[in-house]
C-alpha cells in the first residue's frame, strides 16, 4: 500500500472534516496541549448548525468559541477535568462534569459507559510506515479511537513523534487536517518561600532509586528542584513537564532501577515548553502510554519506592483531602491523584505526599480544617492518605488513630490557627 497516497486521499479542510460529525455525537479530544485548534475553531464557527454535540476532554487550555452558554444546546463541553477554558462554565453549570478516576476512563469508554463517537486528536506527521504519534497525549484517546465511528487527526509538525502505545495508523483515520499552530507552552510555576519549604520537607523523604509521579504546580515543582542531587531516579508519571526534564538534565534520572519499563520514562500526557516537546521526539528513553497503564494503581505500584506528590486545597482532621472543589464550587476534577496515592500505598517502600500551604486568602483562612467545607468533594480518602505536608512540617497518617491524626495535622497547621483547631477537635471528641 502507498501510505502517502492514502494520506493524500484523506487530507481535507477542517470544514470538510466536520461532515463526519452528526447531531448527538460526543467528540473526544485529548488532554491539554493535544487539543486540536483548527478543528475546534471550525466547530466553534459552525456550532449553530449542530444540535446536542458534546466535546469531551480533560484540561482544555484554549477558550474556543463553543465555550458559550448561549449555544450550549448546539455544542457544549463535557469536562473530565476542568481547565482554564472550562472552569467558569463548570461553576456556572452549563458545562457538564463527569466524575471518574483518570485510570478508569479508557475502560469506561470501551464498555460504552462513556460515549466516544468521533475523535479529534493532534498528531505528529506520519512516518514512512503510515503511523502517526499522539505524542502529546495518549490518555483516554487511544481507547476512544478503538470505539469511535470516525477518527480525525490534526497533523502538526510541532507534535513530537513519541514512542510507546500512542500510535495511530493511516488506515484507522477517516480524515487528516493539517495545521501549524504553535503548541501551547506552560513554563515552570513561580516558587515562593512557602513552596520551597514544603518542597524541602518532601525531598528529604525521597530516597535514591525512587520512581516519581509529580503533579503540576508550584509545590510539586519545588520538590523536583530539590532532587537534582539524587541518584538513579525513575519516572512513571501522569504529566511529563519541565520539572522532570530538569532532573533528567541534572543526571538524576536513569530509570535503571524501575521494576516496570526499566530504562524508560513513562507519561500519559505532556505539558511544558518547546524544549520539552523536542526532547520527547523519537527519544528511546521516553514513552507515552494510555492512562490505564500509567495511572493504574496495580501497574504503577509494581515499581518499588514509588513516590507520588500531589497538591490539595483542604485537609480535615481525619485526613480527608478536598482537591476538586471549594465547598460546592468546582475547581478541577478527580484526575489521577487518588490513582497514584493508591499506587504508592501498594509499592514496596512507596510514599504518597499530599502537599498544601497551611493558609489561604492572605493567611486569613486555614487549609487544615476540622471538617471539609460543606459540599467539598473528597478526592483522597482518609484510608488512602499517607503524608500531608505544609510549610510547618510533615504529618504521616497511615496506621494512625483518629486522635493521633488530629494531633499530627494540628501540628503542621499555621500557628495562628492551632488553638481553634484544637478546640474544634475537642468538641468533635477527636482529642
Amino acid at each position: 500500500m502507498s501510505y502517502p497516497s492514502d494520506y493524500r486521499s484523506k487530507r481535507c479542510s477542517a470544514d470538510d472534516a466536520l461532515r463526519l460529525v452528526a447531531d448527538g455525537d460526543t467528540i473526544v479530544v485529548p488532554t491539554g496541549a493535544a487539543e486540536t485548534p483548527r478543528l475546534l475553531t471550525a466547530l466553534s464557527e459552525q456550532r449553530r448548525r449542530f444540535r446536542d454535540v458534546k466535546v469531551a476532554q480533560i484540561l482544555p487550555v484554549r477558550p474556543f468559541g463553543y465555550f458559550d452558554p448561549a449555544t450550549a444546546e448546539h455544542v457544549r463541553h463535557v469536562a473530565y477535568f476542568l481547565g482554564p477554558a472550562s472552569r467558569a462554565g463548570g461553576q456556572a453549570g452549563w458545562i457538564d462534569y463527569l466524575p471518574a478516576y483518570f485510570a478508569e476512563l479508557p475502560e469506561m469508554i470501551r464498555r460504552e459507559l462513556v460515549p466516544a463517537d468521533v475523535v479529534f486528536a493532534l498528531a505528529s506527521p506520519m512516518d514512512a510506515h503510515g503511523y502517526f504519534s499522539l505524542g502529546l497525549a495518549a490518555d483516554y484517546t487511544m481507547a476512544a479511537i478503538e470505539r469511535a465511528r470516525a477518527v480525525v487527526l490534526e497533523v502538526n509538525p510541532g507534535v513530537p513523534f513519541a514512542f510507546g502505545h500512542c500510535h495511530v495508523h493511516v488506515s484507522q483515520v477517516a480524515a487528516v487536517v493539517e495545521s501549524e499552530e504553535a503548541i501551547p507552552e506552560v513554563g515552570l510555576p513561580k516558587i515562593g518561600a512557602v513552596q520551597e519549604a514544603i518542597g524541602k520537607y518532601v525531598a528529604e523523604l525521597i530516597p535514591d532509586g525512587a520512581t516519581l509521579q509529580i503533579g503540576y504546580g508550584g509545590i510539586p515543582d519545588a520538590v523536583v528542584m530539590q532532587l537534582t542531587h539524587k541518584q538513579d531516579l525513575g519516572v512513571h508519571t501522569e504529566m511529563f513537564g519541565d520539572g522532570i526534564l530538569k532532573l533528567v538534565e541534572a543526571g538524576a534520572v536513569t530509570n535503571r532501577l524501575k521494576n516496570r519499563h526499566r530504562g524508560k520514562m513513562l507519561a500519559t500526557f505532556a505539558l511544558g515548553s518547546k524544549k520539552l516537546y523536542e526532547f520527547m521526539d523519537r527519544n528511546p528513553a521516553f514513552e507515552m502510554h494510555p492512562c490505564d497503564v500509567t495511572n493504574d494503581p496495580y501497574l504503577a505500584g509494581q515499581n518499588d519506592k514509588l513516590i507520588s506528590v500531589n497538591a490539595t486545597m483542604q485537609v480535615d482532621l481525619i485526613g480527608q483531602c478536598g482537591s476538586e472543589t471549594l465547598g460546592a464550587v468546582p475547581v478541577s476534577g478527580t484526575g489521577g491523584q487518588a490513582d497514584f496515592v493508591r499506587a504508592a500505598n501498594r509499592s514496596k517502600g512507596g510514599k504518597s505526599f499530599i502537599v498544601l500551604p497551611s493558609t489561604a486568602v492572605g493567611n486569613s483562612v486555614s487549609r487544615i480544617v476540622p471538617m471539609l467545607t460543606e459540599g467539598t468533594q473528597v478526592s483522597t480518602g482518609k484510608n488512602d492518605v499517607n503524608y500531608v505536608v505544609t510549610e510547618f512540617g510533615v504529618a504521616q497518617l497511615r496506621g494512625k488513630s483518629a486522635k493521633a491524626r488530629a494531633e499530627a495535622l494540628i501540628g503542621i497547621a499555621h500557628p495562628d490557627f492551632r488553638g481553634e483547631l484544637r478546640e474544634s477537635a475537642r468538641r468533635m471528641n477527636l482529642i
